[in-house]
């Protein structure tokens, strides 16, 4: 298994921040690999949800299947992944003052074998992990902040 980590402080309060990234439907914003989510529970995510994340990896088409397992609304989440990615992600978020966040991410994973996943694992070693999963976090706080800029029309 490897590890990655990630923060950012970002220019939104934690409800704001939470919205963006508790929704796993956001995923495809934050990552173009990421071409679909299925069977995200119309009522939002909760304890034991579940749902698939499809990505498309140099020409090749995979998925990873999500189950939440722990979730604590505007701090704490834990998916655990299964498919071409197994491991887990979690994150959490931290007020700061000037309603500011800071947003964590921790990545714990490995890649299935087979060609599919040597394919991924090359993809992945010539970006580097800690790049996709910072490129993720930057793009949650670019969505969070820009959220959080909009004024009811």
């Amino acid at each position: 298994m490897s590890v990655v980590r990630a923060s950012v402080e970002v220019a939104a309060p934690p409800s704001t921040v939470w919205k963006v990234v508790s929704d796993p439907r956001n995923l495809t914003a934050w990552d173009h690999h990421i071409i679909s989510v299925d069977g995200v529970p119309p009522d939002g995510l909760r304890e034991g949800s579940r749902y698939r994340t499809w990505v498309r990896f140099m020409g090749v088409r995979a998925h990873a299947d999500a189950e939440v397992l722990a979730f604590r609304p505007g701090r704490y989440a834990k998916v655990r992944l299964k498919g071409l990615v197994e491991g887990t992600v979690e994150t959490w978020l931290e007020p700061l003052d000037g309603n500011r966040t800071l947003l964590r991410h921790e990545v714990d994973y490995r890649l299935i074998g087979g060609p599919l996943g040597r394919v991924a694992a090359r993809g992945i070693k010539f970006l580097g992990a800690s790049y996709l999963v910072r490129r993720g976090a930057l793009a949650q706080k670019r969505q969070a902040e820009e959220t959080g800029h909009r004024r009811p029309g």
